[in-house]
């Protein structure tokens, strides 16, 4: 008959195969019902497994003396198959306590066969006859990993019982080490757990191989005594004792009371008690989960921190014990193997690091970590260094370099007992020293790699798989590793992407070297930039600066001015660095001060913040943007390229206000500036007229006149004067010595690392930025008034040549307005403005030269110079 397959009817719904609230709790508390009914199904089968025991227990008595199981006796009276099942039995009775036959009227013979033959189970961990369980002894309270204890029945000869009691420790350490063991092969605790636990699982074979030669000398020599198991087990005494007391240290370094005391001290709060009874985790039932964990302290994330105890730490651990242990041949030979077989999977994991530039870590037991969320394309907007500094990192939060400073973020807590980071965080002290080169190595490699080189290996490094941390050869490794791959990187960067010449494009273009270019654009932009920042087009501004460059750019520039691009920012440029002055603190000396002003200047920038950015001229926001790829990315970061903006608008600011005064200069030649004036009748063709003295007062306005003029060429060859010796001492004091220093370096082949290379460019720019004075808040404040009152002043050039015609024009007349009051206010102004804001700028620069910054006393004798002008 062929199977029937039902079908849906044509027509019908289909059902919701979802169950409703009423099926969902009925099956629920069906469940519920099963599960507490479970332990009384339980219990009638472990009374039917007694009873099938007892039986089989009989019919084996019965059936001994048969034929065919004669050649099998060994097996039937072997303790590891005679007596697990009974001693299973045994357990559930009184809670481990002794079941005591009386020994006193057995003789001393019988009652050393009897122990010895009790001592083959209890060295095993299985319970006894007359060597059974400690009264206190529950399987379900006791924590495994502080072994068994077992007591010995009274009534045997105190002959016996001092060797026994020697004896019974091994027990306890066995089956501690062996619970040990098992907890710790759970794949979350990670590589070097497991190849630590597979190590003392050989060492524990050799400890079960003795017990099966003391068994078989047991049943088959009648010499056999107490004395000579004592004998053959005293050495592993010794050792399984020194095994228990490192599983101890490994067990209690995650202090798992720590956590649970303070779960427990924060639930005691009733709203907190009743919610979590609602969610089903309050009562009775979590107490006995919080106990369970502390009592077994099997959990994967134990302690205080929430790590557990692998990787790193385990091998800190080992080390401290034999570093303590070392005046003890034996112990010193048993920790050295336990730490080399477990180190093999962290040695294996750093030479794939050091070698390839790959992170295998799926524990995450190395001491180098992984940020995954940081990548590539983070390079775009990266102001940070982030991808280069934070990609990867060691876990202890150390840095490259020397510095104090350390990555915080993502380092966990140290434990609680003993102050020890937790998991791979923790470093082996024996790789404290190399933990720097390790990160290098492997994170040159992985920018090779990420650039699509096949990483090439070194010939020099040998191919050892059997290297451990105790052998030399595993630290030349490292050395030989860290050399390649930073020898690899730097001749990448400097060899194959051209760093120097980019660099010197960038000094040209950025530090205006050679700024025939920056005219030729300041001249065919000039309506462009007379525009406001959101106004002005930035498509315009680029093809002007394409046009301005393709004339302009000879040899190594020609080849990257396609990478220079025009860009709008966002604010002021002296705006904007006393705000990162005043938060950041740049200047030590400067912070209360810049607190203090912020404070006090609150209301009035937030007032000036709209209208500066309603009113910022296109030139005060013009700045150019530079474009590289990785891996050059690396050293030209978005946080080099941000430093080379603000000394771009530092020197397009000082060439502007130098170009606009300049013009002023060309405009004070024409006649309304140069033609003289004197009082009526004291022309040259006055002598052939009736000669006739001018008024007093028109005598006066003219001379008053003659000294507005001369005053007000005076005031703009001054402001000329302090805009080109700040850009002189800025140029050739500032930037080109600085240059020369770091190009020297990277020529002479004096940069060993790239991490040096890249620390040496930021603290070039750094430099830089500090001697411009761009980094302290008094200087900035006073520079910042001077310049816009320079060119505000470049700006009045139209009014004041208006004023100056008038006022030639009115002499001609006897009516005219020959007042001066007005002229002499406006002019009156700019000068006290400049002459406080140039005080207030001087008396800064001498006291930054003479306590801070050495480097600007050359300043301090440029501007004494513009002093001393009339």
């Amino acid at each position: 008959m062929d199977p029937y397959t039902p079908r849906a009817r044509a027509g019908t719904k289909k059902k919701n195969l979802t169950l409703s609230a009423k099926e969902y709790h009925k099956v629920t508390d069906t469940i519920a019902s099963v599960r507490r009914n479970r332990h009384y199904v339980e219990d009638e089968l472990v009374e039917d497994i007694d009873i099938h025991v007892r039986a089989s227990r009989e019919s084996g008595r019965r059936r001994r003396d048969e034929a065919s199981f004669e050649a099998e006796r060994s097996f039937v009276r072997a303790p590891l198959n005679s007596r697990v099942v009974s001693s299973n039995v045994h357990r559930d009775k009184g809670k481990g306590k002794a079941r005591d036959t009386s020994l006193y009227d057995v003789p001393v013979e019988i009652q050393e066969a009897l122990v010895l033959e009790d001592l083959l189970y209890v060295l095993m961990g299985i319970e006894g006859t007359h060597i059974t369980y400690h009264p206190d002894y529950s399987p379900d309270e006791e924590d495994p990993l502080n072994g068994l204890r077992f007591v010995v029945a009274p009534s045997l000869d105190p002959s016996l019982r001092d060797l026994v009691e020697r004896i019974l420790p091994l027990a306890t350490y066995y089956t501690a080490i062996s619970a040990f063991i098992e907890s710790r092969s759970h794949i979350d605790f990670g590589l070097v757990n497991h190849a630590l636990c597979a190590s003392m699982r050989d060492m524990l074979k050799d400890y079960q191989t003795l017990l099966s030669q003391l068994e078989h000398a047991f049943n088959s020599s009648p010499q056999f005594t107490l004395q000579k198991l004592w004998f053959y087990v005293h050495p592993t005494l010794h050792t399984l004792s020194l095994l228990y007391l490192l599983i101890t240290d490994l067990a209690t370094a995650d202090d798992p009371t720590a956590e649970l005391s303070s779960s427990s001290s924060d639930g005691s709060d009733a709203e907190e008690d009743a919610r979590n009874e609602a969610l089903g985790l309050g009562g009775a039932k979590l107490k006995a989960v919080l106990s369970e964990i502390k009592t077994t302290g099997l959990g994967v994330n134990g302690g205080a921190s929430g790590i557990a105890v692998k990787g790193g730490e385990v091998l800190a651990i080992l080390h401290d014990r034999m570093q303590s242990m070392s005046g003890d041949p034996a112990a010193r030979e048993l920790y050295g193997a336990l730490l080399r077989d477990a180190g093999k999977p962290y040695v294996e994991m750093v030479q794939a690091w050091i070698r390839s530039g790959k992170l295998v870590d799926p524990y995450e037991e190395l001491l180098v970590k992984e940020s995954k969320f940081i990548n590539r394309g983070t390079l775009e907007m990266d102001y940070t260094d982030e991808y280069w500094e934070r990609r990867y990192t060691l876990r202890d939060g150390s840095t490259t370099g020397g510095s104090s400073k350390q990555h915080q973020m993502g380092v966990p807590s140290p434990r609680s007992a003993g102050g020890r980071l937790p998991g791979g965080a923790c470093i082996p002290a024996v790789l404290e020293r190399w933990k720097h080169k390790i990160l290098l190595a492997g994170k040159y490699l992985n920018v090779i790699r990420e650039c699509g080189i096949e990483i090439r290996r070194d010939p020099s490094q040998e191919d050892d798989e059997d290297l451990s941390m105790e052998d030399e050869r595993f630290y030349k490794c490292i050395e030989d590793a860290y050399t390649h791959a930073n020898r690899t990187l730097l001749q990448l960067l400097l060899r194959d992407q051209q760093l120097i010449p980019r660099l010197r494009s960038l000094k040209r273009y950025f530090f205006l070297s050679q700024s025939s270019f920056l005219t030729h654009l300041l001249d065919l932009s000039h309506n462009e930039l007379r525009k406001s920042a959101k106004s002005a087009s930035l498509v315009k501004l680029q093809s002007l600066l394409d046009l301005a460059l393709n004339t302009d750019a000879q040899g190594e520039d020609a080849m990257f001015r396609e990478d220079v691009k025009v860009t709008m920012a966002g604010s002021g440029l002296y705006e904007w660095l006393l705000t990162v002055v005043n938060v950041s603190g740049l200047e030590e000396g400067d912070a209360a001060e810049g607190h203090a002003h912020a404070h006090e200047s609150q209301k009035r920038e937030r007032e000036k913040e709209k209208d500066d950015k309603k009113q910022m001229l296109a030139i005060d926001a013009l700045t150019l943007d530079y474009h590289v790829k990785f891996p050059l990315s690396l050293v030209i970061s978005r946080k080099t390229i941000l430093r080379y903006q603000l000394i771009f608008r530092f020197l397009l600011h000082l060439k502007h206000v130098e170009q606009s005064l300049s013009s002023m200069w060309i405009e004070h030649k024409t006649a309304a500036w140069r033609r003289p004036t004197r009082p009526r009748g004291t022309g040259p063709d006055a002598g052939r007229q009736t000669p006739q003295a001018p008024p007093p007062a028109q005598k006066d306005w003219h001379s008053e006149f003659e000294n507005w003029r001369k005053r007000v060429f005076l005031l703009r060859a001054r402001m000329l004067a302090f805009v080109q010796q700040i850009l002189a001492f800025t140029t050739f004091e500032v930037l080109e010595p600085n240059w020369r220093k770091l190009e020297g370096k990277l020529e002479a082949g004096k940069v060993e690392t790239v991490d040096q290379l890249l620390r040496d460019h930021v603290d070039f720019l750094d430099t830089c930025l500090k001697e411009c004075m761009l980094t302290s808040s008094k200087l900035l404040r006073a520079y910042s008034r001077l310049i816009v009152t320079c060119s505000t002043f470049a700006l009045y050039t139209a009014s004041f040549t208006k004023s100056a015609s008038n006022a030639i024009a009115a002499a001609d007349t006897p009516d005219g307005d020959h007042s001066m009051a007005k002229r002499w206010d406006i002019l009156g102004k700019f000068e006290t403005n400049f002459n406080h804001w140039f005080k207030v700028h001087l008396d800064c620069v001498q006291f930054y030269a003479s306590s801070e910054n050495v480097s600007l006393l050359p300043l301090v004798v440029r501007l004494n110079s513009i002093k001393s002008m009339p």
